[in-house]
């Protein structure tokens, strides 16, 4: 499939990512095929947004803090027939162009997302080996979540309401959305994601990610997660 069938506009909500905001933008731009980079800063207090501006090339937009809200700003300005949100810590494969046109061929997806593979990119911890116990979720769930770098068709997203305004899983509520208008498809092929999160908390992390999509679907409400979470960004 070629991968200019679709334009695809890549939305990154960032705070307080002086760290890795320029590497990011330099792993997007030997990505082929992608229409737009939007970055959409939440008030960071570090120099995200700076580097962002002295660099050039992405779009620099200021958003309420939230992923949803920064996310959903993105979406508003974004000219690409396909939303693509990508977490900063999150690294596209080459060929993700290819791949997301590939998925949309089939008229009856309407979004999809990557395969996670979990990466320890500082010194070497006796926790690696566990890292890619949370890539097994991305490989079963039908349910995407945020760090599979969630790509959908615009005029769906814009039909949908984009992202719910709530502090927490607006990545696995938009997922839910969406199965109920069309399929969403994990494609064979995979993001490299950060380990940053559960390295720094391991115990917590594991508990994060399987046990808050249960309690989230059993009724909890994403407020009362988000207060029991600490701080979501």
């Amino acid at each position: 499939m070629n991968d200019r069938a679709h334009s695809v506009s890549v939305v990154v909500p960032v705070l307080n990512e002086e760290a890795r905001i320029g590497e990011l933008l330099d792993a997007l731009d030997s990505v082929p095929g992608i229409h737009e980079v939007i970055v959409v800063d939440g008030a960071s207090t570090d120099r995200t947004a700076g580097i962002v501006r002295a660099r050039g090339g992405a779009k620099l937009l200021s958003a309420g803090r939230g992923r949803a809200s920064q996310m959903n700003a993105g979406a508003e300005i974004a000219t690409g027939d396909v939303l693509l949100f990508l977490h900063a810590d999150v690294r596209l494969p080459r060929d993700a162009a290819s791949r997301i046109a590939a998925a949309l061929a089939d008229p009856g997806v309407v979004a999809g997302a990557f395969r996670t593979w979990t990466v320890c990119e500082e010194a070497r911890s006796w926790l690696g080996p566990f890292l890619h116990l949370a890539d097994l979720r991305s490989r079963y769930t039908g349910l995407p979540y945020g760090d599979q770098a969630l790509f959908v068709r615009a005029a769906v997203f814009k039909q949908l309401g984009g992202f719910p305004d709530q502090p927490l899983m607006e990545d696995l509520e938009l997922s839910r959305r969406l199965r109920g208008v069309g399929r969403v498809r994990t494609v064979a092929a995979t993001v490299r994601v950060s380990g940053r999160r559960f390295l720094a908390r391991p115990a917590y992390y594991v508990f994060v990610v399987n046990v808050f999509p249960l309690l989230y679907r059993l009724g909890v409400s994403p407020r009362a997660l988000a207060n029991l979470y600490g701080n979501p960004r």
